[in-house]
């Protein structure tokens, strides 16, 4: 069992910024394929960001390309998601979840890949 704890979740104005984070309890995070999602109201949970555990490999949605970043601190056994420029259509929860399995590209995105879900981080976005 991995329990995920997401961090850095808050009100920001469009154009800023925020930094969330991810830290499991009790495991290496270095050989889990990291991804992060989000559930905005009213909406079904969509897919942001992953993360290959090796060489790094990342994908991400259309939506966020060139504003959000994922990275990994192995030392600090945490996962990071800069979000910048960030715009009020990124008002969502924003879920860490992992899988120790290896994944394809294609299956990157696909939430039933991922085995441990953390309970989520609000995100505002508003002026």
């Amino acid at each position: 069992q991995v329990q995920l704890e997401e961090s850095g979740g808050g009100w920001v104005h469009p154009g800023g910024s925020l930094r969330l984070s991810c830290k499991p309890s009790g495991r290496t995070l270095s050989t889990y394929t990291v991804g992060w999602f989000r559930q905005a109201p009213g909406k079904e949970r969509e897919f942001v960001v992953a993360m290959r555990s090796r060489f790094g490999e990342t994908k991400y949605a259309e939506s966020v390309q060139g504003r959000f970043t994922i990275s990994r601190d192995n030392a600090k056994n945490t996962v990071f998601l800069q979000m910048n420029n960030m715009q009020p259509e990124d008002t969502a929860v924003y879920y860490c979840a992992v899988t120790s399995r290896g994944l394809i590209y294609s299956e990157y995105d696909r939430q039933g890949a991922y085995d441990y879900w953390g309970r989520g981080a609000q995100v505002t976005v508003s002026s």
